[in-house]
């Protein structure tokens, strides 16, 4: 084994904080959901590459400016949201339950994708592909660092709404205890509702910046799961900046881990990582 150049070494854990920061961003609504809704909900993946596939129309066929789809996807992925989770409070929806009817919901999502952009992959190609500079002898892409910029802001952003606004407290107390946070006149339906269309809208601009740092197909929907689930569980379920935090020591590890060692043994970091956490944090699992 040959030790990489410390150059190579430093870019190797800047691309692993961008990397990183996608996960976060993917993992928070992730994280959310299933800590305040107690839903696993495995159609989060789906609606990314949906709002993933969206934006890429968007900048390719209708000549839109890739940034542009930050306005449209979420407050039209809000709706989904909305909608998915009134459909589910019609039935009693245990955890497990969520997991394989949102599982199912995927693979619808993947098969209106393969329908309508075929399974070919597809890049988002735009003038912010060519926009990087460099910083002491390291590139720094645009598009990953306006990921990174933008996963930082939403996770400080919700973390700041959980905690100060009354909205974030009645959600709280909600995943808490819903019947005495009922009996003091919170209308957990309606939290529910505002929390998911949230998460899902929280997808959508994780899809858009997937779109813009990565090649798109259909099949990569499942690709992602491992390891957000991992960032997700790593940085606690409910946090606004745990998943942030822990996808970016997952995306780091990993990249030092190419780097050092093999790319076929990047994946293993973070279920290593995740492994160790439950051994010595099982009650907080």
């Amino acid at each position: 084994m040959t030790l990489p150049s410390l150059n190579l070494l430093l870019q190797a854990i800047l691309s692993g904080i961008f990397i990183g920061a996608l996960y976060g961003l993917i993992g928070l609504g992730l994280g959310l959901t299933w800590g305040l809704l107690r839903q696993i909900n495995l159609s989060h993946f789906g609606l990314v590459f949906l709002g993933g596939y969206l934006s890429y129309q968007m900048g390719t066929a209708w000549k839109m400016d890739p940034l542009l789809a930050l306005v449209i996807v979420p407050p039209l992925f809000f709706a989904i949201g909305v909608a998915m989770q009134w459909v589910l409070s019609r039935f009693a929806i245990t955890p497990f339950n969520s997991l394989l009817v949102t599982f199912g919901i995927t693979v619808v999502i993947e098969s209106v994708i393969q329908g309508i952009w075929t399974a070919d992959y597809r890049r988002l190609e735009s003038h912010y592909n060519a926009m990087k500079f460099t910083v002491g002898g390291l590139y720094v892409p645009v598009p990953e660092l306006l990921t990174l910029v933008l996963a930082l802001a939403i996770s400080l952003a919700v973390w700041a709404g959980m905690r100060y606004t009354d909205l974030g407290k009645a959600l709280r107390a909600m995943a808490e205890d819903g019947p005495i946070a009922a009996a003091f006149g919170i209308d957990s339906k309606s939290m529910a509702l505002v929390l998911a269309g949230g998460c899902a809208a929280l997808a959508g601009v994780a899809g858009v910046m997937l779109a813009l740092t990565f090649t798109l197909t259909p099949s990569q929907i499942f690709a992602w799961v491992g390891v957000v689930f991992a960032a997700v569980m790593l940085g606690g379920l409910g946090s606004a900046l745990g998943p942030l935090a822990a996808g970016v020591i997952i995306g780091v590890s990993e990249a030092i881990t190419m780097a050092v060692a093999s790319p076929s043994w990047a994946p293993i970091v973070s279920f290593s990582l995740l492994i160790v956490m439950l051994l010595f944090r099982p009650e907080k699992a």
